[in-house]
């Protein structure tokens, strides 16, 4: 290995094809499972991004690192999970003015409120966009990636037009005409 490389040379994209445009960092390696939804879902959408475990408590410095060559590589979105304390996405959002979005997860017996709390609450100029806990707002977290990056990107738009549109014909798949009423002869009688 190259000794003149910096520390932060392991979080850089290997090909100029795959330049990653979302930034998924988790809080911790238990969180990947969960995580892994958001990075299948950005796959769908076929938008390059990167992984990484970066703890705003555990590796303060490897966050800093990161936080400081992301917009250099071309990131323009980070997604952030954790749970417990959850201090990651602010963390993020306060060395970066790149759109962060949290994701909190859950950790402890407390089904995740505690990071919820911790992801949403943050003070004014400091913003996180802030999405359900689980894997639900991991695949929210991703798809609102995806809107960000298709604001500037029209093949994009269209793929996103396309996935809201099966999304709805899936739903009247399911229920293809209106609900009917039915009333039986008894509840028809006035009173």
């Amino acid at each position: 290995m190259d000794e003149s490389k910096n520390s932060s040379d392991d979080l850089r994209p290997t090909t100029d094809d795959l330049r990653p445009l979302v930034g998924i960092v988790l809080g911790s390696d238990s969180d990947r499972e969960a995580m892994e939804e958001a990075a299948r879902t950005l796959a769908e959408f076929h938008v390059p991004f990167e992984m990484i475990v970066a703890s705003a408590h555990r590796s303060p410095d490897r966050l800093d690192r990161y936080a400081q060559t992301v917009e250099a590589r071309g990131i323009c979105v980070l997604i952030a999970a954790a749970g417990g304390a959850a201090h990651l996405a602010g963390a993020l959002a306060a060395r970066t003015v790149l759109p962060v979005i949290g994701v909190p997860l859950e950790a402890t017996g407390l089904g995740g409120l505690d990071a919820l709390l911790s992801t949403v609450q943050m003070p004014p100029g400091v913003p996180v966009a802030t999405v359900s806990v689980g894997t639900w707002g991991a695949r929210n977290a991703a798809i609102l990636a995806v809107q960000i990056l298709a604001t500037g990107d029209p093949d994009l738009r269209r793929r996103l037009e396309e996935f809201k549109k099966q999304m709805a014909r899936k739903i009247e798949e399911k229920s293809p005409g209106v609900f009917e009423s039915r009333v039986t002869s008894h509840e028809s009688r006035s009173v």
